[in-house]
């Protein structure tokens, strides 16, 4: 068994917290850190809006969380702290509003990259002292911010997520989406984009076994995309399953995959995606009291007894829930989707 004794920092300064908890989804949805103080600690009435990181070990040079503290419950002998990171900056500002940017005709992301106008969109907003983008990369394949303009006062975390969306890796067995995530660099939150990872030869980060490592397990329906609209080099092409829209009602999917060269290779391609989604559609809870360093996107091995739940997973989310003198892990994990020979094969009911 791991331990872990996690330490939190106010401004650099430790703590003496009472327990806490760290959740992170995925997804660029903000993590979370919520932990209670002894009421005597002083000066929490100007907590509001100062640094948080949490260490999960003493010996650690990178926290697992970097955030800012958004809200205060003060109880009978102990104060609630509740701190976002710089996912949850992002869509703030560090201010009740949300942090928007004004795109006009003047005025722009046009002619550039998915990772330049998105770094370029986050020093607008006046964000790049709280979320870097020195390592951002860029999306594979590379699209054109352009196709079609952004315009309008948009957030800017709205922004991210139609910038990535458009782009997705066409070139293995299955249509690979692009993602973005926060990784710290020890000293600030830094922005990335990578290919989410593929299953079949990523490197394995972590093995879970029934008898081993995990204590519990749930599964968890997500939504599904039932209409797909994916431009390709200046054509179109949308997919819309109506049975799945029936049963989910209407979700949208929009991408951008310039190698497709007519409206029906863009809804082939539609097609495709709506069924790797389809096979990826249950996500997996495992309770277990290892894999705590495990991020977004790492690739962990499942080893049961039943052929049908062991194999490779992705990891989407992990939740932590930790005091002094105990710890539990949660991890959010996705089924292996099918390969495309598997399900071009495959007919519609």
């Amino acid at each position: 068994m791991s331990e872990i004794t996690p330490s939190i920092r106010i401004d650099g300064v430790d703590t003496d917290y009472i327990d806490g908890q760290y959740q992170s989804t995925g997804g660029l949805t903000a993590a979370t850190l919520q932990f209670k103080l002894p009421l005597k600690q002083d000066g929490y009435r100007k907590l509001w809006n100062k640094e948080v990181t949490c260490f999960l070990n003493e010996y650690d040079s990178v926290p697992i969380f970097r955030g800012w503290i958004k809200r205060i419950k003060e109880d009978f002998d102990e104060i609630e702290i509740y701190a976002q990171d710089a996912i949850g900056y992002m869509v703030l500002g560090g201010d009740p509003g949300k942090a928007k940017i004004a795109l006009t005709e003047e005025d722009n992301l046009d002619g550039l990259t998915v990772g330049n106008a998105i770094r370029k969109a986050i020093s607008k907003a006046q964000l790049s002292t709280k979320i870097g983008t020195d390592i951002i990369g860029d999306t594979t394949p590379t699209v054109s911010s352009s196709n079609p303009p952004l315009r309008g006062t948009l957030g800017v975390l709205d922004i991210i997520k139609t910038l990535i969306s458009r782009a997705v890796d066409n070139s293995g067995d299955i249509p690979r989406p692009n993602i973005a995530r926060i990784v710290d660099d020890g000293s600030m939150s830094q922005l990335v984009i990578e290919l989410e990872s593929e299953l079949s030869s990523s490197t394995i980060n972590f093995v879970f076994g029934s008898d081993k490592n995990i204590t519990n397990l749930k599964i968890v329906n997500k939504k599904i995309p039932t209409v797909i609209i994916v431009n390709g080099s200046g054509v179109k092409g949308t997919y819309v399953h109506e049975g799945a829209l029936a049963a989910y009602d209407r979700t949208y999917l929009e991408v951008t995959n310039e190698a497709l060269l007519s409206p029906a290779e863009c809804q082939d391609f539609a097609q495709k995606l709506f069924r790797a989604n389809l096979e990826a559609q249950f996500e997996y809870g495992i309770e277990t009291f290892e894999g705590a360093y495990l991020s977004e996107n790492d690739i962990i091995r499942i080893e049961t007894d039943s052929p049908e739940f062991s194999g490779a997973y992705r990891v989407r989310g992990k939740k932590i829930s930790f005091s002094p003198s105990s710890f539990s892990i949660g991890l959010n994990i996705n089924k292996k989707p099918p390969t495309l020979a598997e399900y071009i094969t495959q007919q519609d009911n």
